[in-house]
C-alpha cells in the first residue's frame, strides 16, 4: 500500500471508533435496545438489498406471462419481461416454448425437446456445424411432420438438433420467412400470412 492509503486507512479505523465510542456512552443505559434496533435496520437494509437483486425472478414467477393472442392468420407475441419473444409451438403434436431468434438462420430444436417430439437425439448423424455464442457446436438434420403455431400448421419442416446445451430451442428466420408480414410494434411481435 502507499503511504496515502495507509494514511487514510488509519483515519477511517480512527473516526470509526470514535463513532463506535460515541454510541456506546451515549447509548449506556439502553444499549441492549439500541442494539436490537440497529439490528433490526440492518434486517431491513439487507433484506432491501436482497429484494432489489431478485427482483426479476420475483417478478417472472409472480406476475403471470404474457399469452400469444391469435385472430385470423394473424398470430401476436408479447414481448417477456426479459426483452425476447416465445412462441409456443406444437411439434408433432408436442408443445414446445420456442424463443423467436432473428439472428438464427434454422429452427433448432434442443435434445430434451427433440425427444419430446418423438426424435431420439441418439440416433441422430450429428454432421452438421454452427457457431454459437458458446462456441462451435454439432447439429443433425430433422424433417418435423408438423409444425403448428395458432391455427397455422406447416408440415415436413425442416429443422436441426443441437448435439450442445441449448437451453431452449430457437425458431430462426427459415421459419419467420414462412410469414408474409413480421411487425415489431408496442412490445408485440405480429406475425401474419
Amino acid at each position: 500500500m502507499e503511504g496515502v492509503n495507509i494514511g487514510q486507512l488509519v483515519y477511517l479505523v480512527a473516526l470509526g471508533l470514535a463513532v463506535a465510542f460515541w454510541f456506546v456512552s451515549q447509548n449506556r443505559q439502553s444499549l441492549n435496545k439500541t442494539l436490537q434496533q440497529v439490528m433490526a435496520w440492518v434486517f431491513i437494509f439487507v433484506g432491501v438489498i436482497a429484494v432489489i437483486g431478485l427482483w426479476e425472478d420475483i417478478r417472472s414467477s409472480v406476475v403471470p406471462a404474457p399469452q400469444m393472442t391469435v385472430s385470423g392468420e394473424t398470430i401476436e407475441v408479447p414481448r417477456a419481461y426479459d426483452g425476447h419473444y416465445y412462441l409456443p409451438v406444437l411439434v408433432n403434436g408436442e408443445p414446445i416454448n420456442f424463443l423467436v431468434d432473428t439472428g438464427a438462420s434454422q429452427i433448432v430444436l434442443s435434445a430434451q425437446d427433440a425427444e419430446r417430439a418423438g426424435i431420439d437425439p441418439n440416433q441422430l448423424n450429428y454432421f452438421g456445424r454452427a457457431l454459437t455464442a458458446n462456441g462451435e457446436v454439432r447439429t443433425a438434420p430433422v424433417r418435423l411432420e408438423t409444425l403448428t403455431v395458432g391455427p397455422i400448421t406447416d408440415q415436413n419442416v425442416s429443422a436441426w438438433v443441437n448435439e450442445g446445451e441449448l437451453h431452449k430451442s430457437l425458431l430462426g428466420m427459415d421459419y419467420l420467412h414462412r410469414f408474409s408480414n413480421i411487425q415489431f410494434a408496442d412490445g408485440r411481435m405480429i406475425l401474419s400470412r
